[in-house]
């Protein structure tokens, strides 16, 4: 199994463009967002995330922060 390393920003914010177009220099994560970045976590990852840690995703640099701790104990 070929491990991956957490999700650095510039993957993440890749990865929210998927739901479309978002004002440049937004740093906030809205629900909706929430919900598909959590989505591409469980697909690439294989794995849940716990409610507490997505309480703290709140941002593009707390969702980095999160996934680094979470992650690497889970690839």
């Amino acid at each position: 199994m070929t491990t991956q390393p957490p999700p650095g920003r510039a993957e993440i914010i890749d990865w929210l463009a998927g739901l479309g177009q978002r004002p440049p220099g937004t740093e906030r994560i809205d629900s909706m967002e929430l919900a598909w970045l959590v989505h591409q976590v469980e697909q690439r990852y294989g794995v849940e995330l716990p409610d507490e840690q997505l309480e703290r995703m709140t941002t593009i640099d707390a969702a980095v922060a999160v996934l680094a701790e979470v992650l690497p104990s889970h690839v």
